[in-house]
């Protein structure tokens, strides 16, 4: 078993969700199904490339939001 960092989003009508490890995305009307296409997309990708290549340890994410003034 092993833990992938997901980011999701909302744009327009979709919840959009990313995997930046393996480059990985997908999504879902809901956020709950963006959840499970994004872990199937996953196992996906792992049963066509394995893992051999992966970092052994996910970096903990830092997430913030940052306001620019724009003209």
């Amino acid at each position: 078993m092993r833990q992938f960092l997901v980011a999701i989003t909302k744009e327009d009508d979709f919840f959009i969700a990313r995997c930046p490890e393996l480059n990985v995305t997908s999504q879902g009307k809901t956020l709950e199904e963006a959840e499970k296409n994004i872990k199937e997309a996953i196992e996906l990708y792992i049963e066509s490339f394995g893992t051999e290549d992966l970092p052994q340890q996910v970096s903990k994410p830092y997430l913030t939001l940052v306001e620019v003034a724009h003209v």
